[in-house]
């Protein structure tokens, strides 16, 4: 599964859940499971929040923290999976960092939600082409909740949808690439909201040099990121109900 990279078990210690912890939006939700729904204002920095991320995850693995899905957006990024071809990178205007995730090429930005799922595995079956297929299937569920006709496609990794002002053709709203660390996940998703789209030409999304890239905006579908917030928040049930009965067939 090449949008994936599992790591065995290293001997690293836990790192502190509260270190560069952003601030969080009042009235977050909490979650069944004892989850923390993080919703970040602003940009927040690439660096800073993948290491608060791997330092959560840690203090998970510890059981010093509550598992964390954490919506928010950067600046400008290129970001490299394990797969990453330097030929894809065509034209590396901003920053470009090298991530443990699976996958190739992508872009962050603004107008676009990132979703980062540190979830503890162990607890939930052990499963990761499951775990994938429900984060696949919870974003397009709360995609079809704003009126987009989103699917996965078998072989390409992604969420797809068609868009009119291309003539109907296939192509990429939304991109999942996860890492799994002794049985915690890392990384998540990404949904373009209305970001700018010449960003991507930078790289070739995903080795995918044959397929556009679209975006809510770009389709005519009127949201912004609270309103797939909120569409993520409406459907989440589902996706972690998924993962418990991955624990339950386990037993």
């Amino acid at each position: 599964m090449g949008l994936v990279t599992i790591f065995p078990t290293p001997g690293t210690g836990p790192g502190s859940p509260d270190a560069s912890q952003p601030p969080a939006m009042p009235g977050s939700p909490t979650l069944p499971g004892d989850i923390e729904w993080r919703t970040s204002a602003g940009l927040s920095p690439y660096a800073a929040s993948l290491a608060e991320m791997e330092a959560r995850a840690a203090a998970v693995t510890a059981g010093d923290a509550r598992e964390l899905i954490w919506l928010l957006e950067h600046p400008p990024v290129y970001t490299a999976g394990t797969s990453a071809d330097p030929v894809d990178l065509v034209d590396p205007r901003f920053p470009v960092f090298d991530t443990g995730r699976g996958g190739k090429y992508t872009y962050h930005g603004p107008g676009q939600r990132i979703g980062y799922l540190v979830l503890d595995l162990g607890r939930r079956g052990r499963d990761v082409r499951r775990f994938v297929h429900a984060l696949e299937d919870w974003v397009i569920a709360a995609l079809g909740e704003l009126g987009v006709d989103a699917f996965s496609v078998e072989g390409r990794v992604g969420i797809w949808t068609r868009d009119p002002s291309l003539g109907g053709r296939e192509a990429k709203i939304g991109a999942i690439g996860v890492r799994v660390k002794r049985w915690v996940t890392l990384h998540g998703f990404a949904v373009n909201i209305d970001p700018d789209l010449s960003h991507f030409g930078g790289i070739v999304p995903c080795g995918l040099a044959e397929f556009p890239v679209t975006s809510l905006k770009a389709l005519g579908i009127r949201g912004d990121m609270a309103t797939f917030d909120a569409a993520l928040a409406l459907t989440r049930s589902t996706f972690l109900e998924t993962l418990s009965l991955a624990q339950e067939n386990e037993a």
